[in-house]
């Protein structure tokens, strides 16, 4: 079976991309597997530029074909914050609980504007080849509290757009299909023959 590394050791988005990878025959490993105490300085401005850090700086560590995904929520009463920094909203060390928190906060006099929506850029870097880049990006609202027990991240804050559903309230393999990074999966796949030849 084919192996590509994932530049994270996040946990959900292993599973994420672990489920479309295997209907593939292909594996994905986590850095964690290869690279201890595994940290790449995120000073990329964009989605874009934090994706290739990752994926190029994988690739180089481990010799294999590697891909990362740089992705946030984007609030439009809040200017798109946070943007880039989503993952570090609350602080350097945040949770996803902190995270969730700060921006229920800051919500707090949003009433009916608290559209927003979900990015994900990927990056699939291969060794003697030229970095591939794709993005998606999913549409919805930030609730007023949370809902539901799937997921991670904003997962339980974010209701899609079209339905009355949190990212939290639906079956991985739903979520699969609609996300961000399903989509960007899906784009990446299109740009490179779905990582055949």
């Amino acid at each position: 079976m084919e192996r590509i590394v994932l530049a994270s050791t996040n946990k959900g988005k292993l599973r994420e991309f672990g489920d479309a990878f295997n209907a593939l025959g292909i594996e994905v490993a986590s850095i964690g597997q290869y690279i201890s105490g595994w940290d790449v300085e995120e000073n990329g401005a964009t989605f874009y530029a934090n994706a290739q850090i990752k994926a190029e700086a994988a690739m180089e560590m481990t010799g294999l074909p590697s891909l990362a995904d740089d992705s946030g929520l984007s609030v439009y009463y809040m200017g798109g914050a946070p943007g880039v920094y989503s993952q570090r909203y609350a602080g350097e060390n945040s949770t996803d609980q902190l995270n969730n928190e700060l921006l229920l906060d800051r919500l707090a006099y949003a009433k009916n504007y608290r559209q927003a929506h979900f990015t994900a850029v990927l990056a699939y870097a291969a060794p003697g080849a030229v970095t591939h880049f794709a993005l998606g990006r999913l549409y919805g609202s930030i609730t007023t509290a949370p809902r539901g027990d799937a997921g991670f991240g904003y997962d339980p804050l974010f209701e899609i757009r079209g339905s009355t559903k949190t990212l939290a309230e639906i079956t991985l393999e739903e979520k699969n299909r609609i996300s961000h990074r399903a989509l960007a999966l899906r784009s990446l796949f299109k740009a490179c023959g779905a990582f055949r030849g």
